[in-house]
């Protein structure tokens, strides 16, 4: 990155996240907002939102979001990138279409978005696309002059992302019993989607067999391993398993499930397991629930000693990573010559999502895309 901390052509950052209930009465219109259009009744919301209810209703993302918030502040002040950030939700308050109508008001014409979501993934990328361009198309229907929008490209493997996962992987394992601590195995866990949405995440060529979504993970995995063993001078086993899946049953979704996989490994003769939720940037609902909670309490069933490794959050490191994403596809966008800083063997994704990247089941207009309506 150069030495003038220049952003332009962008003039203000996006924080785009999926938004959470901040109290017992939220819950159920969240979930409304989260499952709108598919006709799922209050009754059934009601039971899905049991979870919220057991942490009072409120669920941590809201609370982290401001907390990344600040940090990505502060490092750009400390750092000299004159660039604001602002903060929208897919399903939540403060709304997207809130927030870029505010922004728009403000002045702001080319606007850089970050999504918390670093995978490719239909739910982790393309979606938040989808809800960039139903807040265009609302801004235009207001008579708003609308502002060009683009997404920085996905992070998995950027060493902000990763290094603070390593570190938190190597806090686990020292926190585990002398005596179970080497042999631990290491359940690297995300989201579990459908099949076929991972078979089609990422690039038309990258389609296939868990698609980019599971190659991503499977990279990430490896890289943390290594320099796990680096670290402590033992080589763990690990695998990548899912948790969170939702939706019929007769669909197939990835797994195997992390509450099944800890009976596979208990089973098998493992002493411990170290969960490292490398799929989240911050422990959200999913997070303290199917992992602190049920995986947890599956664990302690089972007899077997377990440690859940933390998320980024907003770690520093992650701040200055975003900084980097910011030089970097700035310089990009004046023409100059970039170097893509990423780990691991899949080198740095794609700037902009091309055509047929993680498509929808029933095709929408998406922004910040090759096929964009509002280029």
């Amino acid at each position: 990155m150069p030495d003038v901390l220049d952003a332009s052509p962008y003039d203000a950052l996006l924080l785009l996240s999926f938004g959470g209930p901040e109290g017992p009465d939220d819950v159920v219109p969240f979930l409304e907002n989260v499952t709108r259009g598919r006709g799922i009744p209050k009754e059934r919301l009601k039971e899905v939102g049991q979870h919220y209810f057991l942490f009072g209703g409120v669920s941590p993302i809201n609370d982290q979001n401001r907390a990344l918030l600040d940090a990505l502040r502060k490092d750009f002040a400390e750092h000299g990138l004159d660039l604001p950030v602002y903060w929208g939700n897919r399903n939540w308050a403060p709304y997207l279409t809130d927030t870029l109508r505010e922004m728009v008001g403000d002045g702001r014409r080319r606007i850089l978005v970050l999504a918390t979501s670093a995978y490719a993934s239909y739910s982790g990328c393309r979606q938040y696309r989808e809800n960039l361009a139903d807040a265009l198309a609302a801004l235009e229907s207001e008579g708003l002059e609308l502002p060009k929008i683009d997404k920085l490209r996905h992070y998995f493997n950027h060493p902000g992302f990763v290094e603070p996962m390593v570190d938190g992987v190597v806090r686990s394992l020292a926190e585990l019993p002398e005596d179970v601590r080497d042999g631990a195995h290491i359940a690297f866990c995300t989201h579990s989607i459908p099949t076929s949405a991972a078979d089609t995440s990422g690039p038309v060529e990258e389609h296939g067999d868990g698609g980019a979504y599971v190659r991503q993970h499977l990279d990430v995995a490896q890289v943390i391993a290594d320099a796990v063993r680096e670290r402590t001078g033992v080589d763990h086993p690990w695998q990548l398993v899912y948790q969170s899946r939702s939706g019929a049953p007769h669909i197939p979704w990835l797994e195997p499930d992390i509450c099944d996989h800890l009976e596979e490994r208990q089973a098998a003769g493992v002493p411990a397991v170290v969960m490292a939720p490398i799929g989240f940037v911050s422990d959200h609902m999913e997070v303290l629930y199917d992992l602190d909670t049920e995986a947890t309490a599956k664990a302690e069933e089972l007899g077997l000693p377990v440690r859940r490794s933390a998320t980024v959050g907003a770690d520093p490191r992650f701040a200055a990573a975003v900084r980097d994403l910011v030089l970097e596809r700035a310089g990009d966008e004046r023409g100059q010559e970039v170097a893509p800083c990423a780990l691991g063997a899949l080198g740095a994704s794609h700037n902009l999502c091309p055509v047929g990247c993680c498509p929808a089941r029933a095709p929408r207009p998406a922004a910040a895309g090759a096929d964009s309506p509002y280029a």
